[in-house]
């Protein structure tokens, strides 16, 4: 029974709902099981916000990840990452924007601690701010061994955000898998 257990932290506005909801969906349409549990405060935006995201090859039995079982987490928000990281199994990937989020020494002994300007990129390089979650979805599949395949989970992101977008979504898909990808050889 393969299954991977994922955590996409940030606080509201950020997209990590709509990532998780993206990879349940994409992993559905790649013939398995996939299923997202979220925690947020009332606040709209600015509270802290976690979605766990379980994918598996058969029936998903128990919808939440126990303490010290996500095999991998993203966190684009310093509230959200000190409230969840401690789901996180010892000596898992934890992709962190560096300008949002600073990781303690002991954190970097604990997990294997990967720095990526998330948000630079996606101001930057893809110029929209939004494709911040795109870039997190591949860089998530990439450091999670292709939990879902990259084209399907594309196919299933792209159904989700308007035809005027895929350009842009597409590039950032793309800028995910090759920064996840140098960033996996640096580390």
């Amino acid at each position: 029974m393969a299954k991977t257990l994922m955590r996409f932290t940030g606080v509201g506005g950020q997209g990590v709902l709509l990532a998780g909801s993206i990879f349940a969906a994409a992993k559905i349409n790649d013939g398995g099981y996939g299923l997202k549990t979220a925690t947020y405060t009332s606040q709209v935006r600015g509270g802290p916000t976690v979605v766990d995201i379980t994918l598996q090859d058969d029936e998903i039995l128990y919808p939440y990840a126990n303490d010290g079982e996500i095999d991998f987490m993203l966190s684009v928000a310093q509230i959200s990452y000190d409230q969840f990281k401690n789901g996180v199994r010892d000596g898992a990937t934890i992709v962190v924007e560096p300008n949002l989020v600073t990781a303690t020494p002991e954190d970097k002994k604990r997990w294997n601690i990967v720095e990526i300007p998330i948000i630079t990129i996606a101001k930057e390089e893809i110029g929209n701010v939004i494709t911040q979650s795109v870039l997190a979805l591949a860089m998530a599949n990439y450091f999670t061994g292709e939990t879902v395949d990259n084209e399907t989970l594309r196919k299933t992101m792209l159904s989700k955000v308007p035809a005027k977008v895929h350009d842009i979504n597409n590039k950032a898909f793309d800028l995910g898998l090759k920064y996840a990808a140098e960033a996996s050889k640096a580390s």
